[in-house]
């Protein structure tokens, strides 16, 4: 028997193994298997089919060992991956390296270490170089290192390279390890030493403990735990901790227990995200208004026509309380519900809402949880199809549903669903539709402000449409006044970053004990440094862009790389004491609020204050409570939070937004700009939203102020048909990097000709893009636009072909290329 086996790699077809005799019984579809690929490398690759054919012109390498006794990926899954491989042009490989935990792929890691026979001579004819010589030293002090440590302690880009011209030499010596990373929590429980009916035993014990009250408490106590007594019933360990708490004893009582030999311990490894024992725990509902009633009675009726369904409700109208009574249905169905949000801070708040609902019903699953935590909830979902409801962001939808029967996508227009680097570049709002019809399930997009392609494939049928168009409990949308800063500045009403209106604002709402929200995109202290005495500006040595200034940690630090380095207190330049910080980030903005309202508390969150999933937890929660009455924050404020007492949002710079060289740049500004305005004025009191611009006539500008989407969306859509971008087309982004600017350019030209010889005016440049140099790799991208109706099967199966006809050529061969389907 052979096995057809997907790697975690970035190659596009599968590999063959040979199933031992041994182990063909425990081989199936969908289980890890450990294989060597190469000379040396070992990695767990994915069984995709069996078959009895044995390949013709090479040797089978066997499988080296089988995983699990059961399948750690279901079919759906599977069908999932080579849909996504498919349809965004990339290897089925990538996607399961992006699918599946890191706990459940051990792969072999490479250990280095000084050949014992290395003795250092300056008359050794190789010459050590100062690189070798460092990582020699490193060697000597440290005995044994893996590769990946010596790459992080190093800093050198090329240490793989450096660490084989050792080894050639004989200096180095490399083995190859099969690293588990999975770490299983551990419990410990506690057991008598003799087996359930043994009653002389039994009234032994008791004797032993008759002169201590407490042993005897904590003997009663976990008989009546265990089930011990009941000889028909299931015996169960009991773990320590909740022996300790029933019985109310202490640790040494448990000693005592232990040394007399009544009682031991044992350790067990639990799932991090054990099923409730009661597992028909209460739903708690909130009633719905009329019109969440309506809403909820449309889209349960559209269902039956159309498997998915747009929510289209204003910011505040409660759309979520229509979630969890679809949840609700569905659970009481006995099915699985997958419910999509654009960011984790979105999964902090709702997780609190959604679990006073649902119980431990609830999983929420995103990449601040540990992987360990990731592989318990994989798992779990593994272990049975009992109904649960999975809140998480994009990566989400690779979990293992066996009975999945309803999708919610909210904030379904964020461009946060789309990945971007590295492959899979998926969006996962539409791998989430393409995974309900799979499971033959039903799916409901929300928003306030849907995307264009959405609303254009609701209105003409190809989705259900529901409208929710009233605020909850009687709430009003807010009031917008558009601030033109150049008339401020030159009535010299501005202070910093905040005009006069805005600050009297911000003063109104801390005299009323209400709160706020300033908004600016774009995170650090300063964006702009630069000499005043010779305009230098340091870069980055990576990438083409200004490095950016965090005052907190005295850094300049690239958002592209992460390359970093110290603020100069003199001009490298010209040696002079003119280096200067402009422009305002979160960081700079938070400092200047506080010296402004000196008695206010303000809170920052953006991705620098958020770095762990307990961060977004205590500055929400604290928000909440009111310990905090300023909240400046990043795109982070702007998507789905709701917090009762804000009534003012300010929008420091609405022209960072606009007139981006994009054409989702207007979409792209409507949505933040009305997302983070549905912020002001949740409850009874009617909020305000202050936008500061020097471009106040902008149209975008002028639909917020009327929260005027469908005039937004015929505008918008009739700029697409006149232009012929989606939804009238279908858009693929093909990049072109190499470390050698000149062959970037040659490697662009020579694939747009290729391109135009096949699709003509269909394609688009070569051109270079915004940010035309990251991580030291020059790019120039290509646009093909292709009509909506067109077979897009065909269109991939020909870049496929023009690559290929072009993978020779030495500037190709040099170059990554890689496709950006349906770029948001």
């Amino acid at each position: 028997m052979f096995a057809e086996v997907i790697l975690p790699l970035p190659l596009y077809s599968t590999f063959t193994y040979s199933v031992p005799e041994d182990m063909a019984d425990g081989v199936q579809v969908g289980s890890r298997v450990l294989v060597q690929f190469g000379k040396k490398k070992f990695y767990t690759a994915i069984v995709e089919c069996l078959h009895s054919q044995k390949p013709e012109g090479y040797d089978v390498k066997p499988l080296m060992a089988v995983l699990d006794s059961s399948p750690v990926v279901r079919y759906p899954q599977l069908k999932l991956w080579h849909w996504i491989a498919d349809y965004y042009l990339c290897a089925p490989g990538e996607v399961y390296k992006a699918a599946v935990p890191t706990g459940l792929k051990p792969e072999s890691e490479t250990y280095l270490s000084l050949n014992p026979d290395y003795e250092p001579d300056e008359r050794n004819p190789f010459k050590i170089t100062e690189r070798q010589a460092i990582v020699i030293q490193f060697l000597q002090e440290k005995k044994r290192m893996r590769l990946s440590e010596l790459e992080t302690e190093t800093k050198f880009r090329n240490v793989a390279a450096i660490v084989n011209t050792l080894m050639d030499a004989g200096i180095v010596e490399i083995d190859e390890k099969v690293v588990e990373r999975y770490r299983p929590k551990k419990t410990t429980y506690m057991r008598l030493t003799f087996p359930r009916g043994d009653s002389d035993r039994l009234h032994e014990a008791f004797e032993q403990v008759k002169r201590s009250r407490m042993q005897e408490t904590t003997l009663i106590a976990y008989l009546d735990m265990s089930g011990w007594m009941s000889p028909n019933g299931e015996l169960r360990d009991v773990e320590r901790d909740k022996l300790l708490a029933l019985s109310g004893t202490s640790p040494a009582v448990l000693r005592a227990l232990v040394e007399k030999g009544i009682m031991e311990t044992v350790k067990k490894s639990i799932n991090r995200f054990t099923a409730a024992d009661d597992t028909e725990e209460k739903i708690n509902l909130s009633p719905l208004s009329a019109a969440q009633s309506a809403a909820l009675n449309q889209i349960t009726d559209g269902f039956r026509q159309q498997p998915v369904q747009l929510l289209h409700g204003v910011t505040g109208s409660g759309k979520t309380e229509v979630y969890t009574h679809l949840i609700a249905r569905a659970l009481a169905q006995g099915d699985q519900v997958l419910f999509l949000v654009p960011e984790i801070s979105l999964t902090t708040q709702l997780s609190d809402r959604l679990r006073k609902v649902f119980g431990r019903r609830l999983l929420v699953y995103h990449s601040k949880f540990s992987d360990s935590e990731r592989v318990d909830i994989w798992r779990r979902l593994l272990s049975g199809n009992e109904p649960l409801v999975v809140l998480g962001v994009r990566s989400s939808v690779f979990l293992p549903f066996a009975r999945l029967g309803l999708v919610i996508v909210d904030e379904e227009h964020e461009s946060s669903f789309k990945q971007y680097d590295p492959a899979p570049r998926y969006n996962a709002r539409d791998a989430a539709l393409v995974l309900a019809s799979m499971h033959g399930a039903k799916s409901l997009l929300g928003s306030a402000t849907p995307s264009i392609e959405t609303y254009y494939k609701a209105t003409s049928g190809k989705y259900g449409l529901v409208t929710l168009s009233e605020r909850f409990d009687g709430a009003t949308l807010p009031d917008v006044e558009i601030i033109d800063m150049k008339e401020m500045r030159k009535k010299k009403e501005v202070k910093g970053i905040i005009s006069s209106p805005l600050r009297r604002r911000i003063l109104d709402t801390l005299t009323d004990k209400k709160q706020a929200i300033m908004f600016q995109n774009r995170r650090g202290f300063a964006p702009v440094v630069v000499c005043e005495q010779c305009g230098w500006s340091p870069k980055c040595h990576n990438c083409d862009v200004s490095l950016v200034y965090h005052k907190n940690q005295g850094l300049l630090r690239c958002h592209y790389c992460g390359f970093t380095q110290m603020l100069p207190k003199l001009c490298p330049a010209c040696g002079l004491n003119g280096v200067r910080t402009f422009g305002y980030g979160t960081e700079r903005i938070a400092e200047e609020i506080q010296a402004a309202f000196p008695d206010s508390r303000v809170t920052r969150m953006d991705l620098d204050t958020t770095r762990n999933k307990e961060a977004y937890q205590e500055i929400i929660e604290e928000f909440s409570r009111h310990d905090s009455d300023i909240l400046v924050g990043t795109q982070m404020v702007t998507k789905g939070l709701d917090f009762g007492d804000v009534t003012t949002v300010g929008v420091l710079n609405a022209d960072t937004l606009l007139n981006f060289p994009d054409f989702r740049s207007n979409e792209r500004a409507y949505n933040m700009l009305e997302q983070v305005a549905g912020r002001a004025g949740r409850r009874k009191q009617r909020g305000s939203v202050v936008i500061q611009t020097v471009n106040p006539d902008h149209e975008v500008l002028q639909y917020v102020k009327s929260h005027d989407y469908a005039t937004y969306y015929h505008r918008e859509l009739e700029d697409r048909r006149k232009y012929l971008y989606p939804p009238f087309t279908k858009v693929i982004n093909i990049y072109i990097k190499n470390k050698d600017a000149a062959g970037c350019d040659r490697a662009a030209i020579k694939l747009a000709k290729s391109m135009i010889g096949v699709f003509g005016s269909r394609v688009l440049g070569p051109e270079k893009p915004f940010v035309s140099r990251v991580a030291t790799y020059y790019v120039q991208s290509i646009m093909l636009k292709i009509e909506a109706g067109a077979s897009m099967k065909k269109v991939k199966d020909l870049l496929r072909q023009i690559t290929a006809v072009l993978s020779s050529d030495p500037d190709i061969r040099t170059s990554q290329l890689h496709y950006d389907v349906d770029p948001v």
